[in-house]
């Protein structure tokens, strides 16, 4: 017995021994788990940032996208080797995107801090671009290569108490910019840069869904589509255009593959002042109006490429614009009217937005060959010796009509236009000396103004939500004021020949295949 008893006391005070030894190397108190948890306060889709009171919301697509007819994905097909028409211009052009957004929004004592931020990686194939200056072909687009892509940054914004703070859309812009019911980059008629501009914003909301926007935006991005130098133009002796450089031909942007026909070389002084943009918007069930206003500052360089030349002075521009959306329509559920107008004067990428053919320096000839051409460009202002700016007036529309067929089907007519305008006084040094003097006298009738005219529809599929088949097609017609012939020179990056090319309007058309995976 007083073996057992010893046997159990003993058993008994290794386990209290052990015990005490592994309680030592347990924590006192075990930490709470966090889990994320929903954030309701600002919509679905939103948590909080475990151990914080900042919500945050991911989000994002992916994208394929297939263009016929076209050179890039990203811009209208109205120049460069899409406007030539022969061999030089791509059949196709692929692109593939992933889009992410990251929302963070955090309740303050000064209402809600909000950060935003959407970044996109491309990658696209088939953008040739022609010839090199030093005579290779190239591809032109910097997406490409195996390895390759890009990264681009769409915003990256802070509000705060009613200020916007970043690279945000712009304010001029109806809500859905260049794209009131298409997936076409390219349409005129109206503001763009959709993806961001940087600007600082104040916004005040008077209630009843009527809010006010006032701030200012960096131009030299999206809204410089060019001053143009009359007196400088491509293919002639620099001495002919008053010592401006070297007395050499100024092929570079004739090899670039933009003949500017008489319209100059762009001369920009620096960046003076950023734009002012100021929005008036109404938000109702039956739909939304906005009105909207910029204003643009033009600050040329010299008259010849020396600063002792002086130059005209700098000049404010404007533009103003009118959008309406129309909802609840009686055709059917979802179905929606886009609309808007505008006019700029000295502000023309209002108008002809940054996702055109570079911007509005439009160029097509009517196919292979020395046959037709028919141009227009579009800059903010023009000079020539001893002149004054002269701003170019346009004035544009554009508008949609989406209809849902079913919960599965969709489709979209849509269009758009432009007209550009020079001054009297533009016209007569450009008629009387600059565009003769480029193109020879072959004309009958000179008038640098243009018009241009888009039309187009589409067809969606969504099988399941949030997953989308676009395919969209689109017609282009350039209607030129010039008539007779143009003595154009060699265009080497599309390999045109120099000859007298009949002046004409013309048009060209694109198809777009897109499948979109938005979460």
């Amino acid at each position: 017995m007083n073996l057992m008893k010893s046997l159990y006391l003993g058993s008994a005070a290794g386990l209290v021994v052990m015990s005490g030894a592994h309680a030592a190397d347990l924590p006192l108190k075990a930490k709470a788990v966090e889990y994320v948890k929903v954030c309701s306060l600002y919509g679905a889709g939103f948590y909080y940032i475990p151990g914080t009171d900042t919500c945050i919301k991911l989000g994002g697509y992916m994208r394929a996208d297939l263009g016929v007819n076209t050179n890039t994905i990203f811009q209208g097909n109205t120049g460069l080797q899409a406007g030539a028409q022969n061999r030089s211009g791509n059949a196709f052009t692929w692109r593939a995107r992933s889009d992410l957004t990251i929302d963070t929004r955090t309740a303050t004592d000064y209402g809600v801090v909000r950060t935003f931020f959407e970044g996109v990686f491309t990658w696209t194939s088939g953008g040739y671009r022609g010839v090199r200056v030093g005579g290779s072909a190239y591809d032109g687009n910097p997406n490409g290569g195996v390895l390759g892509g890009q990264l681009g940054v769409f915003h990256a914004f802070i509000q705060f108490a009613g200020f916007t703070i970043g690279k945000a859309a712009s304010q001029f812009s109806a809500p859905w910019g260049q794209y009131p019911g298409n997936i076409y980059d390219g349409l005129v008629g109206g503001g763009g840069a959709l993806t961001g501009v940087n600007q600082f914003t104040y916004t005040t909301e008077f209630g009843n869904g009527v809010s006010a926007s006032i701030g200012v935006q960096d131009p030299s991005a999206y809204y410089q589509p060019g001053i143009q130098n009359l007196s400088v133009y491509p293919g002639f002796n620099a001495l002919d255009a008053g010592g401006f450089g070297s007395a050499q031909p100024f092929f570079g942007p004739v090899a670039l593959g933009t003949l500017f026909f008489g319209y100059g070389l762009s001369a920009y002084g620096g960046t003076t002042f950023p734009d002012i943009v100021g929005q008036l918007r109404v938000d109702q069930a039956w739909g939304m109006f906005q009105a909207s206003f910029a204003a643009h500052h033009n600050n040329p360089a010299y008259y010849t490429g020396l600063e002792t030349s002086g130059g005209p002075g700098g000049k404010w521009g404007w533009a103003g614009q009118g959008a309406l959306s129309i909802k609840n329509i009686p055709t059917g559920p979802g179905d929606v009217i886009n609309i808007s107008g505008v006019y700029t004067n000295g502000a023309t990428r209002y108008n002809i937005q940054d996702m055109t053919a570079l911007a509005g320096a439009n160029t097509i000839y009517g196919g292979s060959g020395v046959g037709s051409i028919g141009f227009g460009y579009a800059p903010d202002s023009v000079y020539f010796p001893n002149s004054q700016l002269q701003l170019v007036s346009t004035w544009g529309m554009r508008g949609a009509y989406t209809h849902h067929w079913n919960p599965y089907w969709s489709s979209s007519v849509f269009g758009a236009y432009a007209s550009i305008s020079y001054t009297g006084e533009a016209k007569s040094y450009m008629c009387g000396v600059s565009i003769p003097r480029a193109l020879g006298a072959g004309f009958t009738a000179c008038n640098p103004d243009f018009n241009i005219a888009q039309v187009g529809a589409n067809l969606r599929w969504t099988p399941v939500k949030n997953l989308t088949f676009t395919t969209e097609g689109v017609y282009t017609m350039l209607d030129q004021k010039h008539a007779g012939v143009a003595n154009v020179p060699n265009n080497f990056a599309v390999y045109k020949p120099t000859g007298n090319y009949q002046l004409r309007d013309q048009d060209i058309w694109t198809v777009m295949f897109r499948a979109q995976r938005t979460w």
